[in-house]
């Protein structure tokens, strides 16, 4: 915010779309070039030892199951549990079932930090290890920590710069919201996502770089190099630099996306009509999703090593041990869930009038707060729809399936979060479709499908519970398009 002439009032930072475009067009010209940045990922990948085993669940220490509900905790009842869930539901192929689930009921710390160097806004990123990545070292925010961890329940070392978050003066705060995360995994879990602008300068830990928005977009088209944490607040980025590399052409992706941007272009559907339809859809939709003893959910087995569904479908529950030298603690032994197979995530977009538009989806998932939010076209792991049969199988993922080599704009397999995942992966794409493609929603035979511009997602990002995480992550792909 600018200060106004008498001192008093203030007025919007005008200045500070432009100078996330710059970021955004800077990639070779960065404090970092890109040979040097992909050269110190990979020299951290060979540096911070990442050592994690599958170990049986009598060998996790400081965990265990509970003697009368099965909920397998932390002995501090810090971090989280897992526990059972209950759900009924109107919606889907399946209207009731129990499932393990991960309760976290902490928020945590999701912060990237800013800094203008020569001119142009830097992020401060992190070469993290996390025990449920693939690849060791992925490309994380600045602080990524759950109040256990940053209250130091686990009697390790501080977590670098969270000073900046925890005591960030107002005005230097970009942006500052609460969202959630995956609602099939987690029960009502939330973190804050901050970015937070800096003055001055910064200590620069070995494990940490000062990195363009142009590098993190390029660096987003490689398979599991950004993490999960750093695209969520990445997409709660204030808005405004949407296409923001010069275009040659006015019938370019990268000028729909400028257009997709700007509020003034226009969009199928006003802003109070997108509300008012998402106030429906959470108003209309019947979720009741209650947590319940571990022990008491049926179709799941516990063994020795794994809790597993019958048919072995949608995930398990697993232990390992983890050995780091790059962590507040060197080594410990936790609970994590692995899901089956690869997931699909992707999202629809077209051009209308040379605005482009992405196809959502109200999606409702058992550990949202507010029974859905909007997800992108297609979000599920076909191989668990097998046994149901065709006719369950989510819509759009034919068109996903069929897709031309010339309709991808966007294909990258991206990592979930390491902290509480075992190895979860997701094939993220973005489709164009022609324009003359089926609105759906607008015929009212799929009420929960609406296309949206870049403009309202961004808008509907500056508050909690409206854009899931998948979304969220796809949003971050979808700006760096140009």
């Amino acid at each position: 915010m600018a200060p106004s002439a008498t001192g008093l009032l203030r007025k919007p930072d005008t200045t500070l779309p432009h100078r996330l475009a710059r970021s955004a067009r800077t990639v070779h010209d960065a404090l970092v070039p890109m040979a040097e940045l992909r050269a110190w990922i990979a020299e951290r990948g060979a540096a911070q030892l990442h050592e994690v085993h599958r170990i049986p669940f009598a060998e996790l220490d400081k965990w265990r199951f509970d003697d009368a509900t099965g909920d397998l905790a932390h002995d501090s009842g810090r971090f989280f549990r897992i526990q059972g869930l209950r759900v009924r539901s109107d919606h889907g192929p399946v209207r009731s079932w129990t499932q393990p689930i991960i309760n976290q009921p902490e928020i945590g710390i999701l912060g990237i930090l800013v800094r203008e160097i020569d001119g142009v806004l830097h992020c401060l990123m992190q070469a993290k290890t996390e025990p449920g990545n693939v690849n060791g070292v992925q490309l994380s925010p600045t602080v990524q920590a759950t109040r256990s961890n940053y209250q130091r329940v686990h009697q390790g070392s501080a977590v670098p710069y969270l000073e900046h978050f925890r005591d960030a003066p107002e005005q230097h705060v970009l942006s500052d919201v609460l969202q959630s995360e995956q609602g099939s995994w987690f029960y009502r879990k939330r973190n804050r996502n901050m970015v937070v602008e800096v003055r001055g300068p910064v200590a620069e830990h070995e494990d940490f770089r000062w990195v363009t928005l142009g590098q993190l977009h390029a660096l987003l088209h490689e398979d599991n190099l950004v993490n999960m944490d750093a695209r969520t607040v990445l997409s709660c980025f204030p808005g405004g630099f949407e296409g923001a590399a010069e275009s040659t052409s006015d019938h370019s992706v990268g000028a729909a996306l400028a257009a997709s941007g700007d509020p003034g272009a226009g969009s199928l559907h006003t802003t109070s009509e997108v509300r008012s339809w998402i106030t429906a859809r959470q108003s209309e939709h019947v979720v009741r999703a209650d947590l319940m003893p571990l022990n008491a959910v049926r179709d799941w087995r516990r063994g020795r090593d794994e809790i597993h569904h019958a048919q072995h479908n949608f995930f398990r529950i697993v232990a390992v041990d983890v050995r780091s030298n790059s962590r507040e603690v060197g080594g410990w032994t936790q609970p994590l869930l692995e899901p089956h197979g690869i997931g699909m995530v992707a999202l629809l977009v077209k051009r209308v009038d040379g605005v482009l538009h992405a196809l959502v989806n109200a999606r409702v998932e058992p550990g949202y707060l507010d029974v859905v939010e909007l997800a992108p076209t297609v979000q599920c792991t076909p191989e668990n729809y097998e046994r149901l049969g065709v006719d369950y199988r989510p819509p759009f993922l034919k068109v996903v399936l069929g897709r031309a080599p010339h309709q991808v704009l966007f294909d990258t397999e991206l990592s979930e979060e390491g902290g509480r995942f075992h190895q979860a992966r997701n094939r993220y794409q973005i489709i164009e479709v022609e324009p003359d493609f089926p609105a759906g929603s607008l015929a009212g035979d799929l009420p929960d499908f609406r296309w949206l511009t870049l403009h309202q997602l961004t808008e509907l990002l500056k508050h909690s519970h409206y854009v899931n995480v998948q979304a969220r992550s796809l949003i971050a792909c979808l700006r760096g398009l140009s």
